[in-house]
């Protein structure tokens, strides 16, 4: 016997498909028996009445009607006690489905999140290289930094700094380079920030407007701790049980508050419609609420999972083909095969959540990244150009060899700026005397 419920078991024409219907082909395949799978009449897991009289699934196998019960059965004391249980096939636990805007609050750092941290690692070497690159370029050039000798160089290491991110923040930081080699980089530098900063307002913008923040609940102590939202479970379920029997205090206050507010659902299908409208939590067993994350995209199940639990096939008390049943089934948890159905019928069908698609990986700049790249390279060709052209007519002028002026050139400008301070001394020690 086993119950309807996506993705355990489902009609397919004449026949049932679904976790629990391909776990239990695979157990008969080990076991050697032949089967044939019938829904449950009054459509209830089981649970026993004042009576001690049990419905559903349990009270067909405790009756003999059934041999087996396979669904998403939770083991407990209760139903251990009026027939036999296999070892768990599924873990599971109890969690909050919400609507994902109820569910995730702002933090501190949000006006990050348009990109993603490889993105803002190569923006800060970018930033960092075109600095060092116009610094470079700067002393190199003769067309920017005529006389070494006796001017001082305009771009030092920190106002190349400085002047790059004035161009980042669109703000503007003087002076501007003179020489083409230098124009080029800075050219490619402002080209690559325009890009960059409307691909970031884009993005902030369209995860602000999506983004509502009214309330953030996390876990079981935040539901607990606030009035704005209903919640509820399934009505008569193990879950509900869990609340009711435990001695913690904030869980008692949620059974409290459901039994007050009569909060509870009759299916799960219910629990999940009601979450999608919004201003509502259900609770519910994670496996079942993971479930309908994947097939909503909507809603998102609390990271919190308390009481955690297993789902097994029941049998009649005392049938030997209990042990063999356990033995199958960890055979089968071993080989990875639980696993693999377990992906196979809990496939997402959402596309990625707006939010987190909305953020820019460093392959979609690719493009800008390689267009800085050229222009850095090219503006420090053209600087290494000017100062080899410099260098040939001042070996010409002065009959010397043109690596020695080029090396003599290089070695004076490549010096600190203190290398500047003695000539500057000689020059105002000339003019005194």
């Amino acid at each position: 016997t086993t119950i309807k419920q996506e993705p355990y078991a489902m009609s397919k024409g004449s026949q049932m498909e679904g976790f629990c219907m391909d776990l239990l082909s695979e157990v008969a395949k080990k076991l050697g028996f032949k089967f044939k799978v019938q829904l449950v009449k009054d459509a209830s897991y089981g649970r026993q009445d004042e009576n001690g009289n049990w419905n559903g699934m349990i009270g067909e196998v405790v009756r003999g009607e059934a041999d087996l019960a396979i669904a998403p059965l939770t083991l407990t004391a209760a139903r251990e006690k009026a027939v036999g249980m296999t070892k768990p096939f599924m873990q599971t636990g109890i969690s909050i489905l919400l609507r994902k805007d109820i569910s995730e609050g702002t933090g501190f750092f949000d006006f990050l999140s348009p990109f993603a941290a490889e993105t803002w690692v190569g923006i800060l070497i970018a930033y960092l290289g075109t600095a060092a690159c116009i610094c470079i370029v700067a002393r190199l050039s003769p067309c920017e930094w005529s006389q070494p000798q006796s001017e001082q160089n305009r771009f030092s290491l920190l106002h190349s700094l400085w002047y790059t991110a004035g161009a980042l923040t669109l703000q503007g930081a003087g002076p501007h380079p003179k020489a083409l080699s230098g124009r080029v980089i800075c050219c490619s530098w402002w080209l690559f920030t325009i890009v960059l900063l409307a691909c970031y307002f884009s993005n902030l913008s369209s995860s602000k407007t999506s983004e509502s923040t009214h309330l953030t609940v996390k876990g079981f102590e935040d539901l607990a701790n606030q009035d704005t939202i209903e919640y509820g479970c399934l009505a008569g379920s193990s879950t509900l049980a869990f609340f009711k029997n435990s001695n913690n205090p904030v869980y008692r206050r949620i059974f409290e508050h459901m039994e007050r507010t009569k909060s509870f659902v009759s299916s799960m299908d219910e629990g999940v419609r009601r979450a999608k409208e919004g201003n509502f939590a259900f609770i519910g067993e994670s496996v079942s609420l993971d479930l309908a994350v994947a097939r909503h995209c909507e809603l998102v199940r609390a990271h919190e999972v308390v009481g955690m639990r297993g789902y097994s096939i029941a049998a009649t008390l005392g049938s030997p083909i209990i042990k063999n049943l356990s033995v199958a089934i960890l055979q089968l948890s071993e080989a990875g095969e639980l696993a693999y159905l377990r992906s196979k019928w809990w496939a997402s069908s959402c596309i990625a959540d707006k939010a987190k698609s909305s953020v820019v990986q460093p392959h979609s700049l690719k493009g800008m990244f390689l267009v800085l790249s050229l222009g850095l390279g090219l503006g420090a060709l053209l600087a290494v150009l000017e100062l080899t052209s410099k260098s040939r007519r001042s070996a010409a002028e002065q009959r010397k060899s043109y690596c020695t002026v080029l090396t003599e050139e290089l070695s004076l400008r490549l010096r600190t700026s203190n290398a500047n301070k003695p000539q500057e001394n000689v020059d105002k020690d000339k003019e005194k005397a």
